[in-house]
């Protein structure tokens, strides 16, 4: 998904949390995991918006495999 005029390159966690549907508190633990990429910016952290893309899409390829297994 490419970023338009007026889309943020990099996310806070709650807006990330938000573009996913859920909740904070999973928001920090996937980044904890390191399944969602994030950044410090200073003393930020910031979730890339395209590490979003990228997560969904590791979701997607995840789920076909199990599909294709049963």
């Amino acid at each position: 998904m490419a970023i338009t005029a007026g889309e943020h390159l990099v996310l806070t966690m709650e807006d990330a949390a938000e573009r996913l549907c859920i909740g904070r508190t999973l928001m920090y633990s996937l980044v904890k995991a390191g399944a969602i990429e994030s950044v410090r910016i200073g003393r930020l952290r910031r979730v890339p918006a395209e590490a979003l893309d990228a997560f969904v899409r590791q979701l997607q390829h995840h789920n076909a495999d199990d599909v294709d297994a049963v």
